[in-house]
């Protein structure tokens, strides 16, 4: 989120929608989509950023029928932004997880597919053995709307692909620890999952490549 709201020379951020999750750092989807909506007013907060018409809650519930939407606030505001886009000039999505938020914006108002390009973080490439991937698994029913829907679509497989964009402590510490509060924040929080303080230790930065890819397509296509 901070990479895509500094990158403005290259995006207009125009919303922020917070995703539900379910995992041992939320006790439910309803609280892990909470739980993602302060996160994202936090670190709005340390850029000095107002929140106000930008962030939208959004669904408190993965889906359960694939003809039936959950209508969030931040469904509904995709369907309104998406229906003043155009096919010449589209509105991309970026999901970072669980993509039920997209699929119901889809089941609500199905012609916003001619004006949206979704960019995905979820599933694995098609030729690793199973599917099971954190994105991917929470909304299955999610998923298959989106993909069945016809909606432009680029994936970023989570393994074996993106599972190699990673960084460790002492690179994070040269270039983030200390420039400024947000810098220092998201530094602890890489640093908070090297619990047993290895030395030789790395961790994927899954979701900077969805962002990525919108900045400059060509650093994800096979050389």
């Amino acid at each position: 989120m901070a990479y895509a709201l500094l990158s403005e020379d290259k995006l207009t951020v125009e919303a922020i929608y917070a995703a539900p999750y379910f995992n041992d750092r939320s006790e439910s989807p309803s609280d892990g989509m909470e739980k993602s909506y302060q996160e994202i007013l936090r670190l709005l907060d340390f850029m000095n950023r107002p929140s106000d018409g930008l962030v939208f809650r959004g669904s408190t519930e993965y889906l359960q029928d694939i003809s039936k939407p959950i209508r969030s606030d931040a469904a509904l505001d995709l369907v309104s932004k998406a229906m003043k886009s155009t096919p010449d000039n589209p509105l991309y999505i970026v999901s970072t997880g669980c993509i039920t938020n997209v699929a119901s914006a889809i089941l609500i108002e199905p012609q916003i597919i001619k004006n949206i390009v979704v960019v995905w973080l979820g599933g694995n490439d098609l030729n690793w053995p199973t599917q099971k991937e954190f994105n991917l698994m929470q909304d299955v029913l999610a998923a298959q709307v989106v993909l069945n829907s016809g909606v432009p679509l680029v994936i970023t497989p989570c393994r074996p692909v993106v599972s190699h964009f990673t960084t460790t402590i002492p690179e994070l510490e040269l270039y983030l620890k200390g420039k400024n509060d947000l810098s220092n924040y998201l530094y602890e929080i890489v640093k908070g999952y090297n619990s047993q303080n290895l030395d030789a230790w790395s961790k994927e930065i899954w979701d900077v490549v969805a962002i990525a890819y919108l900045i400059n397509p060509s650093w994800d296509r096979q050389t």
